[in-house]
């Protein structure tokens, strides 16, 4: 039996939404008998088990080293202390590297893996180069162009990208160039050119099954409104949602109509703000016919998404990959990106070039963004209609055919 193991970097949510993609088609590329081990840690591995009930002795839990979350997403000065000394219940970096790096080494001694796909975590594939095991490496980052970060992360990310290269094929869950959002993060070395593959973005092909329209769905039909997208990590959705916070303070708010989806597998926080300042239950909304301003859900079905997307007229987010795949490629809708990291800046930056949003970093500019996009809507759409033409979403498939061909080479 072929054995693969997939290694899944627990910051953020990207890195496992693209892995589960790819594993609803590896079946229909890989006709041999196959087994999967995945490893992770944290939020990742639990909605592994709970993914796989099935399959628990086949889920790992290693502790790969993640940054130490902060106010304001990671925090640089916290995590530098980490190095040496632990923070929390984070031990020291070094013991931390040292003793996933002999986990996963006694995983790959048990499992005599074929292949590994790495999605965002490193030490798996040092690994497999020592070992000789053929290792996709899933990414959308190399090298980012730094902005407001300091000179000082320049050695560390010139050392990450050094063990990136290490993988067999490095896979890009982009469109090829000059389609790339992710372009200003990878920068990639001329040497590299025959590793890099740019396989598309890991869209979910899968069409909605149909279903009767929940409350929510019948209270925003004939509105107008803009979609605040809460995503990532602990930190970074807290500072994200504090960002809308301060944006819907602003007087030029008060008639601006927005749904903010939190990420967040609670019903309480489900609730409608009416522009008579009162709140109501979404199913309370819908039967008084509230004139409502905003609209908050813990966490939105997958038609209930489908149906936001389609209907808004502009979508807020914080600058994620993944997200921004999807909003720009997929559902074909102008973004306002207010940045958390460099990555997102990067990222933000390059589609405000081709005119497919606005970077807004702060409470004015997301004011004027949101002006700029209704009045040059025309302009936005025309953009987007060129880009959407020219997104290639079938990323999953095109990595399990090179995973494929990958395991074929080496019968």
């Amino acid at each position: 039996m072929i054995k693969i193991g997939e290694f899944i970097y627990p910051w953020g949510s990207g890195h496992y939404s693209r892995m589960m993609r790819l594993n609803d088609v590896l079946p229909d590329y890989i006709r041999e008998e196959f087994e999967i081990h995945f490893s992770s840690k944290d939020h990742v591995y639990e909605k592994l088990l709970e993914k796989f009930p099935e399959k628990h002795e086949q889920i790992h839990e290693i502790l790969m080293p993640t940054p130490i979350d902060g106010k304001f997403g990671p925090s640089v000065s916290l995590s530098i202390i980490n190095i040496l000394l632990p923070i929390a219940e984070n031990p020291p970096l070094l013991k931390q590297i040292a003793s996933y790096l002999k986990d996963e080494s006694r995983l790959y001694n048990k499992e005599k893996f074929d292949l590994v796909i790495n999605d965002g975590d490193i030490g798996s594939n040092i690994i497999a180069e020592n070992r000789g095991i053929p290792s996709l490496f899933v990414t959308n980052q190399f090298m980012p162009k730094l902005w407001k970060s300091k000179f000082y992360f320049y050695p560390s990310l010139a050392f990450l990208a050094r063990q990136i290269a290490k993988a067999s094929k490095i896979l890009v869950a982009d469109s090829p160039p000059p389609y790339t959002i992710c372009e200003f993060n990878l920068n990639f070395p001329k040497k590299l050119d025959d590793k890099v593959t740019y396989v598309g973005h890991f869209i979910n092909s899968k069409t909605t099954q149909a279903k009767a329209s929940t409350d929510l769905e019948n209270l925003i039909q004939d509105s107008e409104f803009g979609y605040w997208m809460r995503t990532g990590n602990k930190s970074t959705n807290k500072v994200t949602g504090a960002k809308y916070s301060q944006v819907f303070s602003q007087p030029e708010m008060k008639d601006e109509k927005r749904i903010v989806s939190h990420a967040r597998k609670d019903l309480s926080i489900d609730s409608v703000l009416g522009k008579d300042g009162k709140k109501y239950k979404i199913s309370e909304a819908l039967e008084k016919k509230i004139d409502w301003l905003q609209i908050d859900v813990g966490f939105l079905a997958e038609h209930e998404k489908d149906s936001v997307l389609n209907l808004c007229k502009y979508v807020v987010l914080n600058g994620s990959h993944t997200v921004m795949g999807e909003v720009l490629g997929d559902k074909v809708k102008p973004i306002i990106g207010i940045p958390v990291y460099d990555e997102h800046t990067n990222q933000i930056r390059w589609a405000e070039s081709k005119n497919l949003g606005i970077l807004a970093k702060n409470e004015k500019r997301v004011i004027y963004a949101i002006a700029s996009i209704k009045n040059n809507y025309s302009k936005f759409e025309e953009s987007l209609h060129e880009f959407s033409k020219n997104f290639v979403k079938n990323g999953a498939e095109n990595s399990a055919k090179i995973a494929n061909e990958i395991l074929e080479n080496k019968k």
